[in-house]
């Protein structure tokens, strides 16, 4: 799977798929998109059918340009464990 960044707000499902599917064969194309306003929020994910297309995407779409914005594009790394949070104690401070 591949992550793409620095998407514009205006980057769809579809114009994401479209722009990547001159790679391989994409499987899936999501943009990440704000649950408020429905925007895009700036970055989303592609998943070719082969190791050969994810790799021809990278190459052919890092740093390239997509709805006027210069995108990135790398494979995609397992989301990094937030820290764990301070303990609770009731909201009474002692």
């Amino acid at each position: 799977m591949l992550g793409v960044v620095c998407l514009s707000k205006r980057t769809t499902d579809e114009g994401l798929r479209e722009c990547f599917a001159k790679f391989g064969e994409v499987v899936h194309a999501r943009v990440v998109k704000d649950r408020a306003s429905g925007w895009s929020k700036g970055f989303g994910f592609v998943r070719y059918s082969t190791l050969e297309g994810a790799a021809a995407g990278i190459e052919g779409m890092d740093g390239k340009f997509l709805d006027g914005w210069v995108i990135f594009a790398e494979y995609a790394r397992p989301r990094e464990n937030p820290p764990p949070s301070p303990p609770s104690y009731g909201g009474y401070r002692q």
